[in-house]
């Protein structure tokens, strides 16, 4: 609980010390079991200790918002209301309305601080320092200051502050503020290390691999700033709820409390059941503050914003980042998902099997295979200068060219190599051994002659046949995957893992058109989602009415086109992040229908003199709190 929650709750308490035993002493009276003479002008300013006390800021903000020329909100509903009950002798229900609304709005703030830890607690993995090595000292600087490739040092205790490389040492990391996941991951030399990890154990010497603000934490705390600016349509619909809302029923509530006295006092009708014109007034002036209590549209505005709020962080919690409230809602629809296969379905830890048909050595081919992917990324690449094995001197490179979707060609000392898959040697008219096995197959020319190809191979995540089998029951009705790989590895993968349907040899412009064709496919408000962890993905990501990145080993380009990152690289997550969706797009209705009923019935026994100030305030406090309790309720999921 923060300070000013605390200080709302002390008032609260105070003014409820003064209230209760007054009310009583005052209820007693008017009944005959008490018979303390207490003059009229004591107990008015008895009450008005405790409604001062627990109200100063409500009728402040009252206040300002007259003066501001912005009037009609919920402040100044309480205001007039409470006024008006306690200029008309209602004295303990005034003090009653002010009280309990304080303690709904005391009710609010904490399921917000809830909600909001679970995403500052991501706030918190950027860290103030980094250490770096000085004549043998360590000397603590701003990681801003960290350059590319230099050597960090992160004891035991410390957050990694930049991305990188360990180049000595060995340790646990505690990666559940940026995963969800509370097992320690245990790095040694060449594992990649996430800034926002805290290391546990051992001191790490770490070569950073980005700069300070490329970071992964930096990135999440820039995504997590910016979710709140993408409201839900429910949100929207809401705030253009209350805008229209609030002066209507400010208009009902005066209508109601002059046109029936004046109708009555000119026809005579039902006069009779007033003493005096005072009476009369009296009667339906309290009337119109008690429809002003109910009315009050706080279980509405504010549980639906919340309830997005908690469904965010609940997935923050799991290691889902969403980036905004109505990625979350339209999460709630997809019905179709497209899947990337290397690095999404598969781990993308690729490695060569085997060199078929090559008129030179193996390593040869590997050496040349290696020096033309020198300055690419990409797990293919990878794997051929891991299998090479040497220390690559990217002097003896020139003239790299990277065609899209079917290779690289480059001259390494001087000679053309080219190498790709089946489209690069079709392009190039050369003629090529065909491989059957299943894998991935980089054929290789040199001179434009055919030298052979190199087998790469790829293992499934773990939870990928697992995560298919979550996907459908959520009820997404087809799983599609989208691959450039050829068609046999393809096969073989969607039938591993239970796809339903897979599209395989596409280049980056043929995924877009597979995505266009699915999402005409898709009727009424079914939506679909791409799960995609490269460069290529962006544009993709970007089309789909749901973008979902890999935010461990994804790229920066498809982190930042999709809509929401799955921070451990899990599929599974995805059925998960939808149950979370679902759970709170179902809260959000249920919040909506709930809080406009029992206003709705109440205002009518408002009007009609059946409601008076305390069912006022269970319509208005009582609705507000259970709407809150409800809205939290989005928080609180189960881990994977």
């Amino acid at each position: 609980m923060n300070k000013k929650q605390k200080n709302l709750l002390i008032r609260i308490i105070i003014s409820a010390i003064f209230f209760v035993p007054l009310f009583i002493i005052l209820e007693g009276r008017e009944h005959g079991f008490i018979s303390i003479d207490i003059p009229q002008w004591a107990i008015i300013i008895m009450f008005l200790v405790p409604y001062l006390l627990v109200g100063h800021d409500i009728l402040r903000k009252a206040f300002n918002g007259i003066r501001n020329k912005q009037v009609f909100d919920e402040n100044f509903l309480m205001t007039i209301a409470t006024i008006g009950a306690i200029v008309l002798g209602q004295y303990g229900e005034g003090v009653a309305v002010m009280l309990l609304y304080q303690v709904g709005e005391l009710f609010q703030s904490y399921a917000i601080g809830k909600s909001r830890k679970n995403i500052t607690d991501l706030m918190d993995i950027r860290p103030d320092y980094a250490n770096i090595e000085v004549d043998g000292q360590l000397e603590q600087v701003d990681p801003d200051e960290v350059e590319v490739g230099s050597i960090i040092v992160v004891k035991p205790g410390e957050k990694v502050p930049i991305d990188g490389v360990v180049v000595e040492g060995n340790s646990s990391l505690n990666t559940a503020a940026l995963t969800g996941e509370s097992k320690p991951r245990e790095v040694e030399v060449d594992d990649e290390v996430l800034s926002g990890s805290v290391n546990m154990t051992g001191v790490l010497k770490i070569r950073t691999t980005t700069e300070f603000d490329e970071s992964t934490a930096s990135k999440i705390v820039d995504l997590v700033e910016n979710a709140a600016s993408r409201k839900s349509k429910s949100e929207n619909f809401i705030s253009k709820f209350a805008k229209y809302y609030t002066p209507i029923v400010c208009y009902a509530a005066l209508a109601l409390a002059i046109i029936p006295p004046i109708f009555i006092m000119v026809t005579g009708i039902g006069m009779g059941g007033y003493a005096d014109n005072f009476a009369l007034w009296g009667d339906w002036v309290l009337r119109a503050c008690t429809f002003l209590v109910i009315s009050c549209p706080c279980a509405v505005v504010i549980s639906i914003p919340l309830s997005f709020f908690a469904g965010i962080g609940g997935a923050s919690n799991q290691g889902v980042l969403v980036k905004g409230s109505n990625y979350l809602e339209t999460l709630s629809q997809v019905r179709v998902v497209a899947f990337d296969k290397t690095g999404t379905i598969t781990k993308g830890n690729f490695e060569v099997t085997a060199v078929h048909h090559s008129p030179l050595d193996d390593h040869q081919l590997l050496e040349y295979a290696a020096l033309a992917e020198c300055h690419s990324s990409h797990p293919i690449s990878r794997s051929l200068r891991e299998a090479y094995g040497k220390h690559i001197d990217q002097t003896r490179v020139t003239d790299v060219k990277e065609i899209s979707g079917h290779g690289i060609s480059a001259k390494v000392d001087g000679r053309e190599v080219e190498l790709g898959n089946e489209k690069m040697m079709d392009s190039l008219g050369i003629e090529y051994k065909p491989c059957h096995h299943v894998g991935t197959i980089i054929h290789v020319a040199l001179d434009k002659e055919y030298c052979g190809h190199i087998v790469i191979s790829d293992q499934l995540k773990e939870n990928s046949k697992e995560a298919m089998a979550a996907l459908r029951s959520v009820g997404v009705r087809k799983t599609v995957m989208l691959t450039g790989d050829a068609r046999a590895v393809a096969e073989k993968v969607a039938a591993d893992v239970g796809l339903t349907d897979f599209r395989a040899e596409l280049l980056p412009a043929d995924k877009v058109n597979c995505v266009e064709e699915l999402l005409s496919e898709c009727t009424g408000k079914d939506r679909l989602a791409f799960v995609g962890d490269g460069i290529n993905d962006a544009p993709v990501l970007s089309r789909a009415d749901i973008g979902i990145a890999m935010g461990a080993l994804g790229s920066d380009a498809a982190i930042e086109a999709a809509d929401i990152v799955l921070m451990d690289d899990d599929p599974l997550k995805i059925a998960k992040a939808i149950k979370i969706s679902r759970k709170c797009l179902a809260i959000v209705k249920q919040n909506i229908g709930f809080a406009l009923g029992v206003k709705v019935v109440c205002l009518i026994l408002a009007a009609l003199g059946i409601a008076n100030m305390w069912i006022a305030i269970i319509a208005d406090v009582g609705v507000m709190i259970l709407a809150v309790l409800n809205a939290i309720r989005c928080l609180f999921v189960k881990k994977i």
